[in-house]
């Protein structure tokens, strides 16, 4: 595959992940949303765990969808011959892990870069949701504590 083509390939999987990503947390705000309507604040403890469960799932969900997008294209362009492998490779290098033991040829280095970038981005923007919903969840609990010098 030319640089181009990989350039290129890589981009647009990033973007479909990235807007998948996008879409999981927007659904996510609204599933949350309607869960704590359902409660009477201030929240009980267990509704704050089940709110944060319900939220990790969800996004969890979210994860392993782009990770099995980022399989299917490793499939498709012929860079991993079957689908254990190509999970495994997808997972390895969107979580940044890359244990090293499957790895692609130089024509396919870039666009299995682009991998780990889509979960570089994916984590990072769900890790600013979950700080953000959590923090507005407490803060509407009625928990929120200014910090003292």
């Amino acid at each position: 595959m030319t640089l181009w083509n990989q350039l290129l390939l890589g981009s647009i999987n990033l973007s479909v992940c990235l807007i998948l990503e996008i879409s999981v947390l927007v659904f996510c705000s609204a599933v949350l949303n309607r869960l704590s309507a359902g409660f009477a604040k201030p929240y009980k403890p267990w509704q704050v765990g089940l709110m944060l469960v319900v939220a990790i799932f969800i996004i969890l969900g979210g994860h392993t969808v782009q990770i099995w997008i980022w399989s299917a294209a490793f499939v498709l362009v012929g860079a991993l011959g079957d689908w254990n492998t190509a999970v495994y490779f997808s997972l390895t290098t969107y979580t940044t892990l890359g244990y090293g033991d499957v790895v692609l040829g130089p024509a396919l280095r870039i666009f299995a870069a682009f991998g780990a970038v889509t979960g570089l981005f994916a984590f990072g923007i769900s890790t600013a949701f979950l700080v953000s919903a959590m923090g507005r969840l407490f803060s509407l609990n009625g928990e929120a504590h200014s910090v003292k010098d």
